[in-house]
């Protein structure tokens, strides 16, 4: 097997360093955009939650309506 000749060793030395930058470019990145991800995730979750709690309350309200309605139509 032939040895790397002295001429290459900057040129891989260079393109290593290169490809080096790129992958902890895209780590930060793709951490940072995860980090997005679940942060609108959690911020959607919050929204349902209080999307249910409003259709509860909403609920809760038609029943008591109804209830008292109900008396007045029995007399």
């Amino acid at each position: 097997m032939p040895a790397i000749s002295e001429e290459w060793i900057p040129v891989v030395g260079v393109i290593a360093g290169v490809a080096m930058i790129v992958a902890i470019v895209a780590i930060v990145f793709w951490y940072k955009t995860r980090e997005k991800e679940l942060q609108v995730h959690q911020e959607m979750r919050i929204r349902e939650m209080e999307h249910q709690l409003k259709m509860k309350q909403l609920e809760l309200e038609i029943e008591k309506t109804r209830g008292r309605q109900l008396p007045e139509r029995v007399a």
